[in-house]
């Protein structure tokens, strides 16, 4: 089973991070331009929310609020549900679904060190179950 270290061994470490301050627009404008469905709010290296794409159509598009005059702040959620290294694929699904969320930093030591999003896990749970399979055949084949 593949575990959140692995998984960001293969997709990588890099997070978009934008700042509490910033306009919902800009966030907007950096997700579009690295194509991530999310940023970590991050200010002075402390994570401060998150904000997805979700949390603009909810909280900007449907309420008529104006993009380039609103705070990040304003529509980020500040109870960041978090994932550790060590903790496996199906954990991180499980932990998506319980609390309704795309998107999981990960922290290790206090410190941001990736995102993990659903499809990612997904990935990974696939690729382990192709695998065992794969090796159940050959088993069953006597190879």
């Amino acid at each position: 089973m593949k575990n959140v270290k692995q998984i960001l061994d293969q997709k990588g470490r890099e997070v978009w991070t934008i700042d509490p301050d910033e306009s919902v627009f800009e966030a907007l404008k950096v997700m579009s331009d690295k194509e991530v469905g999310a940023l970590v709010v991050v200010q002075s290296a402390k994570i401060l929310g998150i904000l997805s794409e979700r949390d603009y159509a909810r909280k900007v598009v449907l309420k008529g609020v104006s993009s380039r005059d609103t705070p990040v702040r304003e529509i980020m959620v500040e109870k960041v549900v978090y994932i550790r290294p060590d903790q496996t694929a199906e954990e991180c699904l499980a932990l998506m679904t319980d609390k309704r969320c795309r998107h999981l930093p990960v922290v290790e030591d206090e410190s941001l060190g990736g995102i993990v999003s659903i499809g990612d896990a997904v990935k990974a749970i696939i690729a382990d179950r192709e695998f065992m399979i794969e090796q159940l055949e050959n088993y069953i084949r006597g190879g």
